[in-house]
């Protein structure tokens, strides 16, 4: 059981790595992206399980905390961020059914279109990610 459970806190921080990516496709995050994944954390992925991290609070909240930590951390590549959820994925390739990917690319899809619209960076980004949760 604790070994799922630390699965699932590392799925959950793959995707703030993955969803802060797609916000800062364009070098910068926007207030807008941001509040757009809590309202979508609060309103979607908080349903997912009832997995809770160590401190007794849903592990969704985990996409929160990451994207706020990288948003804050300069030093941190938004290429590399999208490439860690990459190889997590692959890794953990059980976790990733249909209707999680149909989420994450929903999510992904909403942080992008919240500040003006998608842009060309980010309409790349969302297409490889496409192909990406289309993999088996």
């Amino acid at each position: 059981m604790k070994t799922r459970k630390h699965k699932t806190l590392k799925f959950y921080q793959n995707l703030g790595k993955l969803f802060y990516a797609i916000a800062a496709a364009d070098n910068q995050v926007h207030v807008a992206e941001t509040n757009k994944l809590k309202a979508l954390v609060k309103k979607e992925w908080l349903a997912i399980d009832d997995i809770e991290d160590v401190f007794g609070t849903d592990a969704a909240y985990q996409i929160e905390i990451v994207f706020e930590w990288l948003n804050t951390n300069e030093e941190l590549d938004k290429e590399e961020c999208y490439n860690n959820f990459v190889a997590y994925k692959k890794d953990q390739k059980h976790l990733f059914t249909e209707n999680v990917n149909q989420l994450i690319y929903k999510t992904a899809h909403a942080i992008a279109d919240s500040f003006s619209g998608k842009n060309k960076s980010e309409l790349i980004l969302l297409a490889k990610l496409k192909i990406e949760l289309n993999k088996a």
